[in-house]
């Protein structure tokens, strides 16, 4: 048997474990912004705009984390502020970091919490080629609200059809037994999707799951 040195695999091992293979992901940081307007605390968001992937929905201002420009998330998160709704850094008292979440189709989000150092939301100055538009929401409302719950289901497939009808297989799949009446070529997971309804906007999916964990840990 080769010699195998067990103090350098432990050497090795993360002081703080992470994400095994994150970087096969589309990693994401978002600013979940706070602002205190006369004694009471606000959740700021922002409305995509409609000629963007997945416009016209609410959601946090951030982006894609971009190792030549970030050296953590909680720089993309303030760089794509400044960029989306015109509030700059200096504005911001980053107060703490969430738990990387990891969405349904291949996405992480790093999140941050900030308080924002503004008067109004009159003086965001909003990106027209990404935001529609932002808004504010009491954060006693998501407090005193429970999210309803709706339910999504994804599918994973091992194979495709091919623009000539063929059948492809991404990955081999074990072939079928005579008694087997399950596809063994894809698996579906179900979810919970989290949905808030306010200021006739619906607030949902990622957006929705941060607030959650917000007020859970608000409510703990």
């Amino acid at each position: 048997m080769n010699f195998i040195d067990i103090e350098k695999l432990k050497k090795a091992l993360p002081a703080h474990p992470g994400i095994l293979g994150k970087e096969d992901y589309f990693n994401s940081a978002v600013l979940i912004p706070l602002l205190q307007i006369n004694n009471e605390f606000y959740l700021l968001f922002e409305k995509r705009a409609e000629n963007i992937r997945q416009g016209g929905e609410i959601c946090f201002p951030g982006g894609q984390i971009d190792p030549g420009l970030d050296d953590t998330p909680v720089e993309t998160a303030l760089r794509e502020t400044e960029e989306e709704i015109g509030i700059k850094r200096e504005h911001i008292e980053i107060i703490g970091l969430m738990d990387t979440l990891i969405g349904p189709r291949g996405v992480t989000v790093d999140s941050c919490i900030g308080l924002i150092n503004i008067d109004s939301i009159d003086q965001c100055k909003t990106d027209p080629e990404e935001v529609d538009s932002v808004f504010t929401v009491p954060l006693s409302f998501f407090i005193e609200n429970e999210p309803e719950i709706f339910h999504a289901e994804s599918t994973l497939n091992y194979t495709f059809y091919n623009p000539g009808g063929e059948v492809e297989e991404l990955i081999p799949s074990r072939k079928k037994s005579m008694n087997d009446h399950i596809d063994q070529s894809y698996t579906k997971t179900r979810r919970k999707v989290f949905v808030y309804k306010t200021n006739g906007e619906v607030i949902w999916g990622i957006t929705a799951k941060l607030i959650n964990e917000v007020v859970k840990k608000l409510k703990s």
